[in-house]
């Protein structure tokens, strides 16, 4: 865990220094996010804060990149360089949905070809568990970029999702895991200095890929050797629970109205409905973090559970979602 903490706290450092620098940066190079009907912002905002967490998040792996299996960790950084590098160019000049979406399949091609896949459909069907990594990566990819639509949000999120994903890979003595969420989760928390409301900064879409890319990356390398597979895949989901039931629910409101969930913008995630319903930004977004922190206690307990357990913990926390 030394590592882990040494990697936590250069993240951290390299964040808080980096994010002012993107911040002035930013009215220079033209990546600003102007207000709209759509947006909660009254004032332009940079929108380069989401470099500040890849530098600070690729710069302190590399430096310990002695510790990991190194094909394995280039894999995952060149995938999620790709999906920040298509999240700078959609800030800046605008990307074609499908593009985006393209280049992101493209990049989880990448970790499955160096082996960064999930393993749970048996031999035989070997194609399934490609299609499954494929879209569970895209899918958290997008997730916390569709999270992103209040300060503080996503950047919060995804920290308690590494905070929980350190904690089971330290008590399941998995380094290579937990010092990759401690760098994401350093990182994260060096941002959110100054993205927390009232946010001077913006991650952009830069920020929010490369968040949810990396979680997802983490995710599929979590290993419960103590436990069986039939009942650790929930883990992960539970960890990334909030990002995915925000997603879904957006999906699903969409399509009702009969509105495209890619490129249809609106004011329908959790966080909106919650204002609506009389909290304050700060206090939805705190929500959010207690709802996330909620799931990764699940998880914990998933991961020591026996399979009717497990199982009678996940429906009785779909059920609690879905009323």
């Amino acid at each position: 865990m030394t590592t882990a903490l040494l990697v936590f706290a250069g993240a951290l450092l390299i964040a808080f220094w980096a994010t002012p620098v993107a911040r002035r940066i930013a009215p220079r190079l033209g990546v600003m996010d102007i207000p709209n009907s759509r947006k909660v912002h009254a004032r332009p905002m940079p929108l380069l804060g989401g470099a500040a967490i890849v530098i600070a998040s690729i710069v302190t792996l590399l430096i310990f990149q002695d510790r990991f299996e190194f094909k394995q960790l280039i894999s995952i950084l060149f995938g999620a360089a790709l999906v920040s590098l298509l999240g700078i160019y959609d800030d800046r000049w605008g990307l074609r949905p499908i593009l985006k979406l393209i280049g992101q399949m493209l990049a989880a091609g990448i970790l499955v070809i160096t082996g960064v896949q999930v393993y749970l459909v048996p031999s035989g069907l070997e194609w399934l568990n490609v299609v499954i990594t494929v879209f569970w990566i895209v899918g958290l990819t997008n997730a916390f970029n569709l999270l992103d639509n209040m300060d503080g949000l996503s950047g919060g999120v995804a920290a308690v999702g590494a905070a929980f994903f350190m904690l089971l890979a330290a008590l399941s003595r998995q380094t290579y895991v937990a010092t990759l969420s401690a760098a994401l989760l350093g990182a994260a928390l060096g941002f959110l200095i100054y993205n927390f409301n009232p946010a001077s900064i913006f991650m952009g879409d830069t920020g929010s890929l490369f968040l949810g890319f990396v979680l997802a990356a983490i995710g599929i390398k979590l290993r419960f050797p103590d436990n069986v597979n039939f009942v650790t895949w929930m883990v992960p989901v539970m960890v990334l629970g909030m990002p995915i039931f925000d997603t879904t629910l957006v999906f699903i409101s969409r399509l009702r109205r009969g509105k495209n969930p890619l490129t249809t913008p609106g004011k329908d995630h959790v966080s909106h409905r919650l204002v609506r319903l009389g909290f304050t930004t700060r206090e939805a977004v705190m929500i959010h973090y207690l709802i996330a922190g909620a799931f990764g206690f699940v998880s914990v307990f998933i991961t020591q559970a026996s399979v009717f357990e497990g199982y009678a913990i996940g429906g009785a926390v779909a059920l609690i979602v879905l009323y």
